[in-house]
């Protein structure tokens, strides 16, 4: 079907019916411009959300997030990050690729329509005003023709009046041929002009119409056709970004199943373990006889309060339970174990807690020394290249730094020494499987006479928080005098004791690495990796650009966190 041959006399209405095609175009790029808006809302907010509950760097969220649980939260709350960048790609593809596209096609489809019907208003004043012009000869003829009949009739009244002159009569005459004749160019003209006219209007109808009218079809035709294909890309947008969305849905998926209960129990245990054994059996004290009562050896009442107080109003106290003014001793260890907080050696808190943070402080430093040393390398190196090329710069200027850096490297191995030192003491104290007396919650002393020393009330401090045996305290030489009441009598230990805490704890692998390039590893603490070799992550990077790694169970050690690609896992098995 034809608008040219079938809508030929519908020049108004056609015109109406592209106006509100054009205007049917600017109404759907305002919505898919809202939709945009959105999606882009929508991302903001869900970034928002996981930014809102990501935790906080030194603070107790970042602690716990040790947890299998809130690994997987941690992880969930990232997949929800990418999530929203899903969205925002929605966003920005309906902006680029419907928006933008139909804010151009408006603006030609505009400028060719109105190129259209101008050209049909021209042609229809052009058709129009031919028909004046044969309406205006048609109109002259006829008045001509009148004009030759009544000369004709004036001139046959002349002849018919005998008191007429002759003269009279041939004028008459000769005015009534001038006036046949004058009728006859106008029937001429008119005719003429008829004839062209039918022509111009055969033309208009069936040439100049239904041209102009079928580029308006066409261009109609194109703009549905565009509208379609605007509505197909709107539903593409979103499936083109559905498998993304399905991997992050999959990650929370897969972070979900990867929690483990057993795994979080055992690190409750890790976190609050104390060392203590727990005490052993309370003697029985007979009150009927008039002997002197003394606390047994494995008794956990007080025996200075059962000095200073009355026999009969001491009470044994189970140390786990005992309460200081405001809190449980346990709720006070944890809290200094969180917090920090407490003296340098950590004497405050229990033996595992103890041997956990000074190998934490040993680690530190230990980095902290590394660091220095890379420094010192990187600056006698700049000396080397400045002595040997004096234009570069002054060697002697890098002299003050390079001892600042000697200087520094000293104290932190005083401190390493000194954090060895208490460890050492630690892990001696530390209950062993060969130490059937620490199995059986029986503390040995040199001492005899002093049996309440050794029981858990007296590793208790007066606010409540445990503090360990500080009778060898004066062994550590980087140390002299950490306790104001050291005991003298230090402990002994036996050349297996120290053997069995030798070695460090092997670490549980968190994960795998691939290196992405050649490490050679020359100084010491670091390790020799080849690139594309596998290994086992045992520390992430804590900021110092170095991530620990293991080879096998006895080759381990640090890598540069930019030569490997960090694979973490929640449930990886130790190695």
């Amino acid at each position: 079907m034809s608008w040219g041959s079938e809508l030929w006399d519908q020049f108004d209405n056609l015109e109406k019916h592209t106006q509100w095609g054009i205007e049917f175009v600017e109404k759907y790029t305002k919505f898919v411009k809202e939709r945009s808006e959105i999606e882009t809302n929508y991302a903001k907010q869900i970034r928002n959300l996981s930014k809102k509950y990501q935790p906080k760097k030194n603070s107790r969220e970042e602690e716990e997030s040790k947890y299998t649980f809130c690994k997987a939260f941690l992880t969930t709350l990232n997949e929800l990050n990418d999530y929203a960048g899903q969205h925002e790609v929605i966003a920005e593809n309906l902006t680029s690729q419907i928006i933008g596209e139909l804010t151009r096609y408006l603006t030609e489809l505009k400028a060719e329509r109105k190129s259209h019907f101008h050209d049909g208003r021209k042609a229809q004043q052009h058709i129009e005003s031919s028909w004046k012009q044969l309406e205006s000869c048609k109109r002259r003829f006829e008045r001509d023709c009148k004009e030759a009949d009544r000369a004709q009739q004036y001139f046959e009244k002349m002849d018919a009046d005998i008191n007429v002159t002759k003269a009279d009569v041939e004028k008459a005459r000769q005015q009534a041929q001038m006036r046949h004749q004058m009728a006859a160019d106008s029937k001429g003209d008119y005719s003429s002009y008829l004839q062209k006219f039918n022509q111009e209007q055969n033309e208009h109808y069936y040439t100049v119409i239904p041209n102009i009218f079928q580029k308006l079809q066409d261009m109609e035709e194109r703009r549905i056709e565009r509208i379609g294909v605007c509505m197909k890309t709107f539903s593409d947008v979103d499936r083109q970004v559905l498998p993304i969305v399905g991997k992050c849905l999959d990650g929370m998926t897969k972070a979900a199943e990867s929690i483990e209960p057993k795994t979080d129990s055992k690190q409750v245990v890790e976190s609050y373990k104390s060392g203590f054994e727990p005490p052993g059996d309370v003697e029985f004290e007979d009150y009927g006889q008039t002997m002197k009562r003394t606390a047994s050896d494995t008794s956990l009442s007080n025996s200075r309060e059962g000095k200073e107080k009355p026999a009969g109003k001491s009470k044994g106290k189970l140390w786990p339970f005992i309460k200081n003014k405001n809190k449980i001793t346990l709720n006070s260890q944890v809290r200094n174990l969180i917090e920090g907080s407490g003296p340098e050696d950590f004497s405050h808190l229990p033996p595992e807690q103890r041997r956990k943070k000074l190998q934490g402080k040993l680690d530190e430093l230990n980095k902290d020394i590394q660091k220095e040393m890379d420094q010192r390398d990187a600056l006698t190196k700049m000396k080397d290249v400045y002595v040997k090329n004096p234009q570069m710069g002054d060697p002697a200027s890098v002299d003050p730094r390079l001892s600042e850096i000697g200087q520094n490297i000293e104290k932190l191995q005083f401190e390493v020494q000194k954090f060895e030192g208490w460890l050492a003491e630690v892990e001696e104290r530390m209950p062993s499987k060969s130490d059937s007396h620490r199995r059986s919650g029986l503390y040995e002393t040199q001492n005899n006479t002093t049996v309440s020393n050794n029981c858990a009330q007296d590793r208790e401090s007066p606010d409540g928080s445990y503090t360990e045996e500080q009778n060898s305290e004066t062994q550590v030489k980087a140390n002299p005098n950490p306790n104001p009441n050291p005991n003298p009598n230090p402990t002994s230990s036996t050349p297996e004791f120290d053997d069995e805490f030798d070695d460090e704890e092997t670490l549980p692998t968190i994960g795998t690495c691939k290196a992405l390039y050649p490490f050679e590893g020359h100084n010491e603490g670091t390790i020799s990796v080849a690139e594309g070799e596998l290994l086992y992550v045992i520390e992430e990077d804590k900021g110092d650009g170095w991530t620990r790694v293991r080879r096998n169970e006895d080759e381990e050690g640090y890598v540069p966190t930019s030569y490997v690609e960090v694979f973490l896992e929640t449930n990886a098995k130790d190695s």
